[in-house]
């Protein structure tokens, strides 16, 4: 079965209740159980720490430097949800978290500041998303003009059903959306290329995720969000580097790895804005194009960096959506938050 059907049946099914379609059609023998146990013993926690390290509050404005005298313009308010990538487990520094990072070009691009909250929970599943939407829209004097979720991660390895998974994600769209916030989704990475996963569970790993990253991006589109593909983006850079683009846990990115990731991310923030210079339409030298959703989703999930939105044109196989291939920028970490919110989150699981 193509990609992009197993993608489409995913996705029908956390329409419309369906119940758990597997991800892969493979048996949990004993080779594979023994290689789960292997990686859970090896992944996730730092040598000689004892266990995982928090990730550090980035929470506060970003580009305070466009906030002088006379600045007309209130800050952008902008909210991170999802795992432990969107909270930046495995850095030291706010400033080298996605969100920091994402907040600093965020400003610099809009030439206004940015307020960052983040109420990402390391180990979360998509069916926490429906906690975190809840904690971000409860302020009624704080509604985000913008939303990035990354999930999708904790479903594969605690083997969430998928159209479960898509249908939470899904949910949370679409109530980031009523509320009028703009919605930017960075899919499942690609698990397969964690070094103390060892084949066969690392091709397994790849393909589930894969799929189950192809249909968040039909779930994502549907609800009026924007899709940006992680997978094959980091699979063969953080594959060829390891050593830099992993942190010490082996695990989660290192400081450079959200580096790559945020890089991928802030062109479809800023577009889904109206801040970004490019067009929206498809440019046909970067073989973009108008494609049934299905089909542009698996291609999205075999391509990293590359966007989804939904498309106003219709055709004969469902709806459509445009894929894009926005060409990254470097981001420069800014400068520290000024007054962090120090709210308690929640403990990670």
């Amino acid at each position: 079965m193509s990609r992009a059907r197993v993608a489409r049946r995913i996705a029908a099914g956390a329409a419309y209740g369906g119940g758990g379609i597997g991800l892969v059609g493979v048996a949990a023998v004993g080779v594979l159980l023994a290689e789960v146990q292997i990686a859970k013993r090896r992944v996730g926690t730092i040598p000689g720490s004892g266990g995982s390290m928090p990730p550090p509050r980035a929470d506060g404005t970003y580009g305070k430097g466009f906030a002088g005298p006379g600045a007309a313009m209130e800050p952008l308010r902008f909210a991170m949800l999802g795992d432990s990538t969107a909270a930046g487990q495995g850095v030291h520094r706010a400033r080298q978290t996605p969100g920091a990072l994402l907040a600093s070009g965020l400003a610099a691009v809009a030439e206004r500041p940015v307020d960052l909250r983040n109420a990402a929970l390391p180990g979360a599943r998509s069916d926490d998303l429906e906690r975190q939407v809840t904690q971000i829209l409860s302020d009624p004097a704080w509604v985000p003009d913008v939303c990035v979720v990354m999930i999708g991660a904790n479903d594969v390895t605690h083997r969430m059903p998928p159209t479960h998974s898509v249908r939470c994600l899904s949910a949370a769209v679409r109530r980031l959306r009523t509320a009028g916030a703009e919605v930017v989704v960075g899919t499942c990475p690609d698990l397969g290329t964690i070094e103390p996963v060892y084949q066969p569970l690392s091709w397994l790993a790849r393909r589930a995720s894969r799929q189950l990253a192809a249909a968040q991006t039909i779930g994502v589109v549907e609800q009026g969000g924007r899709a940006v593909s992680l997978g094959d983006l980091l699979g063969p850079e953080f594959a060829a580097n390891p050593r830099e683009l992993f942190g010490p846990d082996n695990y989660h990115p290192s400081a450079e790895g959200y580096a790559t990731a945020s890089m991928a991310v802030l062109p479809t923030l800023c577009a889904s804005l109206g801040l970004w210079p490019e067009e929206e339409r498809p440019d046909a030298a970067r073989d973009e194009g108008y494609l049934p959703v299905a089909r542009a989703a698996a291609e999205a999930a075999a391509e990293g960096g590359t966007e989804v939105t939904a498309a106003g044109t219709t055709g004969g196989r469902g709806p459509w959506a445009l894929l894009k291939r926005r060409r990254r920028r470097r981001i420069q970490p800014g400068e520290a938050p000024d007054t962090p919110r120090t709210a308690d989150a929640p403990s990670a699981p």
